[in-house]
């Protein structure tokens, strides 16, 4: 799965599910959240604590044009 964002320890990827609407899964360590896009929303969260995973959506929310850019590109759609 490539990686689209680094920021920080987080690692971000959306191009995982084509069959899914576009979102984006950012992991540190062994703890992985999964964002829908376009808006961006939380869809799960593993092992993320309140407060950095309200600096990781803040996160995803900066980046969100690029991280739609990136699921349409990799995908053709």
């Amino acid at each position: 799965m490539p990686t689209v964002l680094r920021s920080g320890p987080y690692l971000s990827s959306s191009i995982r599910d084509r069959v899914e609407p576009p979102h984006v899964h950012v992991a540190r360590d062994d703890s992985e959240a999964k964002f829908w896009l376009g808006p961006v929303r939380l869809q799960r969260n593993d092992g993320f604590r309140s407060g950095e995973l309200q600096r990781i959506a803040a996160l995803v929310e900066a980046n969100e044009q690029m991280l739609l850019e990136a699921w349409h590109g990799y995908f053709g759609h």
